[in-house]
């Protein structure tokens, strides 16, 4: 699939995403979509491994991810003052507290490259302009997508995170939905209104 090839990027190669990892479900595509927000908003729904980037006209850009655990740690509102290529890496004190053994070796951080567990891009995600820690970022485990993962926030295909990342604002709102809320405004008001009324 020509958008999920090896690409040239700042002088790496990021290697092609294998064909048995892009099931229908995790392909990114435009799809309607009915969040009471504006254009450039991204809406990130853990509970269902989804991101949108809304578009105009309900609709919007559908991107599979995955779940760390971090990434069920944080729901709400918050902004993306910027967003880094090929950032560095560095643990959390967190991380090193609960594993020391797996990460100690990291502490000092991982600089940016094909193997650094942020891949391509990170997206920085701020509310009241304080860190949030949280991310939107790549990986270089690319059969993690659409599942949870061990660790990391919210994750992408590399090539999903580099193009999501040229479509994004500085400013961009991000909201976070909780698990309660996976699944929200994939159906069109007016269906879902219907179908409340049949079912009463």
């Amino acid at each position: 699939m020509a958008m999920y090839a090896a690409v040239e990027d700042n002088g790496r190669t990021v290697p092609a995403i294998d064909p048995q990892y892009l099931t229908e479900e995790k392909v990114r595509q435009e799809v309607d979509y009915y969040a009471p927000y504006k254009a450039g908003t991204i809406i990130v729904d853990p509970g269902a491994k989804r991101l949108y980037h809304l578009g105009e006209g309900d609709r919007a850009m559908r991107y599979a991810v995955a779940v760390g655990e971090a990434g069920y740690g944080f729901s709400g509102k918050a902004t993306v003052p910027f967003t880094r290529e090929w950032p560095n890496w560095t643990p959390t004190r967190n991380m090193l507290r609960r594993e020391p053994e797996k990460y100690e070796e990291f502490a000092a951080g991982v600089p940016g490259g094909l193997d650094n567990p942020l891949g391509a891009r990170a997206l920085y995600l701020y509310r009241n302009g304080r860190d949030t820690l949280y991310r939107i970022h790549g990986t270089p485990s690319p059969w993690t997508v659409g599942h949870n993962a061990s660790s990391g926030c919210i994750r992408m295909f590399n090539q999903d995170v580099i193009h999501l990342a040229e479509e994004v604002e500085t400013g961009a709102q991000v909201v976070v939905l909780d698990r309660s809320e996976s699944g929200k405004w994939t159906s069109a008001p007016d269906v879902v209104a219907e179908a409340s009324t049949s079912s009463e």
